[in-house]
C-alpha cells in the first residue's frame, strides 16, 4: 500500500480502523527540537471522534504513545514513531460489508485490489481513522513550521449549499464549529441535522492559507507545491478536489483581471493581488498560500440501497448499520493542516538544502 510520503521528511503511517492501534513513523525531523505535548493533544482532540451531536459516537481518546525518536519531549533525530491506541471498536456492525460493498465506498475497489485478504472493519486501512496518526505527524511539522515564523490554519469554507463568505482574517480553530461567521456556521449544522435526520449525509469545503511562506520553495512541474500539497491532502479520505488560489473560477476571468501585478513594499518585491494563491510556476512568491479542498458526503449512511452480493454477482441491497459521521468536514479541518504543514515543511527542508 502507498502509505509513505515526503522526500526530505518521510512519514509512513500504518494501521487499520479496528486493529490495535494506528500510527506514524516520521524520518528527517531535526534532532533538539521540544515537541509542546500538551499543543500536540489539543491539535489531535480537534480532529477526535464522538466530540459533539454532529459526529460519529465512536469515542477514542487518540492519546499517542511515543515508541522512539524522543528524549522526553525531545526530538533525538532517530525516526520518530508513535501510536494511537484503538478501544472503542464494533466490528461486529461491518460483517455484512465483507460481501456486500458499500455505495461510495472503497470496499469494492479493496476487495478487486486485495481480494479476501482486506480488512473491511471500520473501512481498514482506507478509514478516515488513519487521519488521527496524519494529525501526530501534522502537528509536529506545525510546531517546526511555527519556529521558522510559518503558521497554517483552516475553516470550513462550505457545508452542502450553505457558504461562510466572510474574510478569512484570522484564526478559528478555537471554535467547537470553526467557521468565520457563526450565522453561517450554524445554518451549516442545520443541514447536517436535517441530513442525519433523514439517515443520510452531506459534504463540504475547508479551506486553508500559510502564512510567513519565504519565496522560492517548491519547484516547476512535478516537484510544484501544488503538486507537493495536493499529494499530501488527497491521503485525506473523502477529498475529491483540491484548488488553489482562485482555482476554477480563475476559468472565468480574463488575463487582465486574473494576473497579480507586482509591486514594491517594504523594500522586497510582492503583489498587489494574490489570485494565484502564492504559487507561480509550482514555486512560492512570498504572499499567502491559500488552498481548498472539497469533500464529498460520508457514504456510510443510513438508508437503503442498491449493491451487489459479491459471493453469488447478484444485484441486492445494503442497508448500514454502525456510527458514522453524517458530515466529516468540521473534523477535516485539523487534517487538512496536518497535510499542508507536513508537504511545506518537507518542500521548507529541501530549500534549506539549496540555500
Amino acid at each position: 500500500m502507498s502509505s509513505t510520503y515526503g522526500e526530505n521528511l518521510r512519514l509512513t503511517i500504518f494501521g487499520q480502523s479496528h486493529s490495535a492501534a494506528i500510527g506514524v513513523t516520521v524520518e528527517g525531523l531535526p534532532a533538539g527540537f521540544a515537541i509542546d505535548m500538551a499543543a500536540l493533544q489539543a491539535f489531535l482532540s480537534r480532529r477526535a471522534p464522538g466530540r459533539d451531536k454532529n459526529s460519529t459516537t465512536r469515542r477514542e481518546a487518540d492519546v499517542p504513545e511515543f515508541l522512539s525518536g524522543l528524549t522526553g519531549n525531545v526530538t533525538c533525530g532517530a525516526p520518530l514513531t508513535a501510536i494511537i491506541r484503538n478501544t472503542n471498536t464494533r466490528s461486529g456492525d461491518y460483517d455484512e460489508l465483507a460481501y456486500k460493498p458499500r455505495p461510495g465506498h472503497a470496499d469494492y475497489t479493496g476487495w478487486v485490489k486485495y481480494g479476501e485478504s482486506r480488512d473491511y472493519a471500520g473501512g481498514g486501512h482506507f478509514s478516515g481513522r488513519l487521519t488521527a496518526p496524519l494529525c501526530i505527524a501534522g502537528g509536529i511539522c506545525l510546531q517546526l513550521l511555527e519556529r521558522e515564523g510559518i503558521t497554517v490554519r483552516s475553516r470550513i469554507r462550505a457545508v452542502a449549499d450553505v457558504t461562510d463568505d466572510a474574510p478569512f482574517t484570522g484564526p478559528v480553530s478555537h471554535k467547537p464549529f470553526p467557521t468565520v461567521s457563526d450565522e453561517a456556521g450554524q445554518a451549516m449544522q442545520q443541514r447536517i441535522a436535517e441530513a442525519k435526520a433523514d439517515c443520510d449525509s452531506v459534504g463540504g469545503v475547508v479551506e486553508c492559507i500559510v502564512e510567513g511562506l519565504p519565496a522560492g520553495l517548491g519547484d516547476p512541474m512535478f516537484g510544484g507545491m501544488e503538486n507537493r500539497i495536493a499529494q499530501a491532502v488527497f491521503g485525506i479520505p473523502a477529498v475529491k478536489g483540491v484548488e488553489f488560489g482562485d482555482g476554477f473560477e480563475a476559468a472565468k476571468l480574463r488575463g487582465s483581471q486574473h494576473n497579480d501585478p507586482f509591486c514594491m513594499e517594504g523594500g522586497r518585491v510582492t503583489t498587489a493581488t494574490n489570485h494565484c494563491g502564492g504559487i507561480l510556476g509550482g514555486i512560492t512568491n512570498g504572499q499567502p498560500l491559500i488552498l481548498r479542498a472539497a469533500f464529498k458526503p460520508t457514504p456510510s449512511i443510513g438508508q437503503e440501497q442498491r449493491t451487489v452480493d459479491l459471493r453469488t454477482m447478484e444485484n441486492t441491497t445494503l442497508t448500514i448499520h454502525g456510527r458514522h459521521d453524517p458530515c466529516i468536514v468540521h473534523r477535516a479541518v485539523p487534517c487538512v493542516e496536518a497535510a499542508v504543514a507536513i508537504a511545506v515543511y518537507d518542500a521548507f527542508l529541501q530549500r534549506k538544502k539549496e540555500i
